[in-house]
């Protein structure tokens, strides 16, 4: 979803190391920096990796398939719930309700603590990461904990994360159960969730109800009431939105 509003593609590490050179040639791996261990080894490097996809994410606006499925929601009496793996805050930002979104891997627009002393969570809002792209290195301060003063770290829910407090997403998961159960034929949209990272794809399926997988390459579908499209997208949304008729009409 994210590749086409521009936003780098970490499948492979030649993708993550054409957007992040300094990481390639240092030999690391997306599982390498994006890891709790991380920030105990070297935060200015772990925060110059999250610190510079914070502020990529900031300037980010949202594709125009985000603007169609908007609209198409209207078209369903208990209209849609969003459910991603991604951390970048696209969908808020486009104009989906808070109160319908899971981030089921967290956001990087909250913070916590890197230890963490407490279970608090708060909004990465008022930190603006000055980085050293070149090098992907943070050059100003890293954010600090609310409660014990000591470095603070994303939100995220990263490889072999031990540390990462759930409570916000767990929150929203309960307000998607209670949603759930109100509806009445529901049918689940997924776009662009692979296999190496099959969290958004065991997640549609578990729910038992038909999907529509849009993907330009893992597209296919095993099931009969299930449509798999090759695309990518905004291809692919489009698609399903000629069936509205002027649902992808601003």
């Amino acid at each position: 979803m994210g590749v086409d509003s521009g936003l780098p593609d970490f499948r492979g590490s030649q993708g993550f190391w054409k957007a992040y050179p300094a990481l390639g040639s240092a030999g690391f791996h997306f599982e390498d920096i994006a890891n709790p261990r991380a920030f105990q080894e070297d935060i200015g490097r772990a925060w110059g990796f999250y610190g510079h996809r914070l502020n990529l994410y900031r300037r980010t606006e949202p594709h125009e398939g985000f603007g169609i499925l908007l609209r198409l929601q209207k078209h369903f009496p208990r209209g849609t719930f969003v459910f991603t793996s991604n951390v970048d805050g696209q969908f808020g930002k486009a104009g989906f309700p808070e109160d319908r979104i899971v981030e089921i891997h967290g956001s990087i627009h909250f913070l916590q603590c890197r230890i963490p002393c407490h279970p608090k969570i708060w909004s990465a809002e008022s930190f603006h990461p000055a980085i050293d792209d070149e090098n992907c290195r943070l050059l100003s301060d890293c954010p600090v904990c609310l409660v014990c003063n000591g470095p603070a770290r994303p939100n995220v829910l990263m490889f072999g994360d031990g540390q990462w407090i759930a409570a916000r997403t767990v929150e929203q998961m309960n307000r998607f159960r209670t949603w759930f159960g109100t509806v009445s034929r529901p049918v689940v949209i997924e776009i662009g969730a692979g296999q190496s990272v099959p969290t958004v794809r065991s997640f549609g399926e578990s729910l038992g109800c038909p999907l529509i997988r849009i993907n330009p390459r893992e597209w296919e579908v095993s099931r009969p009431e299930d449509v798999g499209i090759e695309a990518g997208a905004v291809e692919g949304i489009r698609m399903i939105a000629e069936g509205f008729g002027s649902a992808t009409s601003g």
